[in-house]
């Protein structure tokens, strides 16, 4: 119960109102999913923020420990949807740490020019579908036309467009496609030329200056007790990102330049995703360049038909486009890990919305919760 000032001047009294439970999802337009958040309201200001979690039942923990690791990698890129290749490359990579393999330096330097080209797919996808949630069309439009320019050569070389299963334990499922290198490097360029157009049709647009700045801000001591990382994190001024950091694949040696902002609102966090599409256009340029100049060889190693992986345990983290994505690896010394945690990037993003939502509009939760970036499936393992 709250009491509300009605009138003005010394004739106005105070009435008593209730508080009003709202819950937006689990299906609704602005939850990219079915996620659900229950709302208290105080007229239309957003007094506290609760998000309710788990309509998906994924279940791919338990669902990882009854496969072999040719077989849980097919259900590893299912989680987060819009990365589906990075999601594969934690399986592979904690296997291969385990096995004590060295993966041959082209599958090294592949892998990561097919990261990098499945992260600027994941930031279209958002920098697209942002805008839209805001009552602009165009950009989609813009966005998906690039997207598609992309899913063209990942499709050429795995034969999927979402679901790419190219990983293996030792490296990758078989050889780049004849002049498959040329049409990467045909298509970033391309892309390249085209990202100003995205850039100029949001960024300082009025109503989206309007709808962004200032609203949703997140500090870093909260990021810090939350867990946030990626994106959403960077925006705040965390200067964290593990490619440059805590180096893997072939990203020790190539020039990782970590975008940040300081603002931590919602215009922060989209001006850090299209910064990051420009980052990694570069990277895979770079990568492009020095497959091109690496000898022929072998693109994995031979596996036994049945592949077992030592007793033990390991972590193994990477920066996912969504943020930090880590499988924790037990093994019993069977075909099956005996348990693998995971460690998804958008589980621990998105319980930071009890923290931000509250003292804004209901109008605002839309422009918010569009911000955080995050893949429902990802949320519910």
């Amino acid at each position: 119960m709250t009491e509300r000032i009605i009138g003005i001047g010394a004739g106005a009294k105070e009435l008593a109102t209730e508080d009003m439970v709202l819950n937006i999802g689990p299906q609704h337009p602005s939850t990219h999913g079915v996620l659900r958040l229950r709302l208290t309201l105080d007229g239309e200001r957003i007094s506290s923020a609760e998000p309710i979690i788990g309509y998906m039942h994924r279940g791919a923990e338990k669902l990882f420990e009854v496969r072999d690791y040719r077989q849980i990698i097919m259900l590893a890129n299912r989680h987060d949807w819009l990365s589906g290749f990075a999601n594969e490359l934690g399986v592979v990579l904690a296997a291969e740490r385990m096995l004590g393999m060295e993966v041959p330096v082209r599958a090294v330097w592949a892998r990561t020019l097919l990261a990098e080209l499945n992260r600027v797919l994941n930031h279209l996808m958002f920098l697209g579908s942002y805008p839209l949630e805001l009552g602009a069309i165009t950009p989609l439009f813009y966005a998906f036309e690039e997207r598609e320019r992309i899913q063209a050569v990942m499709e050429e070389i795995s034969g999927g467009r979402m679901h790419y299963m190219f990983n293996r334990v030792g490296g990758l499922k078989e050889e780049l496609p004849l002049g498959w290198l040329d049409r990467v490097a045909e298509t970033v360029a391309m892309t390249r030329r085209k990202v100003p157009d995205i850039e100029g049709l949001i960024l300082h647009n009025e109503i989206f200056l309007a709808r962004t700045k200032g609203v949703g801000v997140l500090d870093r001591d909260t990021i810090m007790q939350y867990g946030v990382s990626g994106p959403i994190a960077r925006a705040a001024g965390v200067d964290f990102d593990l490619r440059r950091d805590q180096p893997y694949l072939a990203y020790s040696e190539l020039p990782v330049k970590v975008v940040t902002r300081t603002a931590g609102d919602s215009y922060a966090r989209f001006e850090v995703l299209l910064e990051q599409v420009k980052v990694s256009l570069d990277l895979a340029e770079a990568c492009v360049d020095k497959l091109r100049s690496l000898p022929q060889g072998p693109i994995n190693q031979r596996l036994p038909k049945v592949l077992k992986v030592p007793e033990g345990h390991t972590y193994a983290w990477t920066e996912n486009p969504l943020g930090i994505n880590g499988y924790y690896l037990v093994s019993k010394g069977d075909k099956t890990p005996w348990r693998m945690k995971l460690r998804s990037a958008s589980f621990s993003n998105i319980q930071v919305l009890r923290e931000i939502l509250p003292g804004h509009l209901v109008a605002d939760m839309v422009a918010i919760l569009g911000s955080m970036f995050f893949v429902v499936g990802d949320i519910d393992k």
